[in-house]
């Protein structure tokens, strides 16, 4: 939550998709089933596919994985990685946009997961 709420806040940032957002439009039914533990995972998308990779190439502290659920925190482009033998439109019609940026908060701690961010979105 903290990550999704630090994303929302930036100038890089297009959109944060994160259930524990009280914009999101599955937060009232997030909330009710989830009791408040919305989750490590948070999606979010930046301008370009360009954006996406000159993101995840800086990136120190995520690591680079097209499997998502570890204990290290990861990140991953499902445009050019989960998703890339998907055609473009057809990604597109269904949310995956070629800026779209998975991450999977691990057991770092958040500050450090934070400024790796803000590094990589600099």
């Amino acid at each position: 939550l903290a990550i999704a709420r630090w994303l929302e806040g930036r100038d890089a940032v297009v959109r944060v998709h994160y259930p524990g957002l009280e914009r999101h439009p599955g937060h009232a039914l997030a909330r009710r089933q989830m009791g408040g533990h919305y989750g490590g995972v948070v999606s979010f998308e930046v301008a370009s596919g360009d954006a996406a990779r000159s993101f995840l190439e800086r990136l120190r502290v995520f690591t680079l994985a097209e499997s998502l659920g570890a204990v290290e925190s990861l990140a991953e482009s499902p445009a050019i990685m989960t998703h890339a033998s998907i055609p473009g439109p057809m990604r597109e019609r269904v949310g995956v946009s070629d800026g779209l940026i998975r991450l999977s908060a691990g057991i770092e701690d958040v500050d450090d997961l934070l400024a790796d961010l803000e590094q990589a979105l600099a």
